[in-house]
């Protein structure tokens, strides 16, 4: 048996983690992939929870060894997905979520053609802006780039077989759930 590999991207604060949080926590079956990065952790984030936190150097020799299935340089840091990790999930049957970034997402369509695709989409540009500003993390220049960054990733949803937009949390949720549970009967 082999398991499905659900790839799910959008924009910083279009709601991507908090939905797949959401979609977990009431299907445990489903596995995540802990990506790494060189960003240092948000209040909150534990290492080898939310990311396994390397620097720079660490980073670049796993990646220049082979050892990420996807790896992008995003907003000055660097992201990778483990290639064992997914490897042995797969091979195990386990169907695995993959929260990367549009880059990643092409890296992984050409390794896994097969993948499942899932962009998540803000209800405008301006709610996304309104959403990163909320926070409160973010000087107005950061938030300037990240929504022209935003703006060039929103530009790759049809790229992916499926898009919800994440207008109403608890909508989005319902129909992630149900593109994962319609995939799994598909196979």
């Amino acid at each position: 048996m082999t398991g499905r590999l659900f790839v799910i991207t959008a924009p910083s604060g279009a709601g991507k983690t908090s939905l797949i949080d959401a979609v977990m926590r009431d299907d445990p079956t489903l596995k995540i992939s802990i990506s790494y990065t060189t960003r240092h952790p948000r209040p909150g984030e534990k290492d080898g929870v939310d990311y396994h936190f390397v620097d720079k150097k660490t980073f670049l020799a796993m990646r220049e060894r082979g050892e990420f299935l996807e790896s992008a340089e995003v907003h000055g840091n660097h992201y990778g997905t483990g290639k064992q990790v997914i490897l042995d999930a797969v091979k195990r049957g386990d169907d695995l979520i993959l929260e990367i970034d549009w880059q990643g997402a092409q890296q992984v369509r050409r390794l896994y053609p097969g993948c499942i695709g899932i962009f998540i989409l803000p209800p405008s540009v301006e709610e996304l802006e309104r959403r990163m500003r909320s926070r409160g993390q973010d000087a107005d220049e950061v938030i300037r780039q990240r929504v022209q960054n935003a703006r060039e990733e929103l530009s790759h949803a049809g790229e992916f077989k499926y898009a919800i937009i994440n207008k109403d949390f608890e909508t989005a949720r319902r129909e992630l759930a149900s593109i994962i549970r319609r995939e799994r009967a598909n196979t």
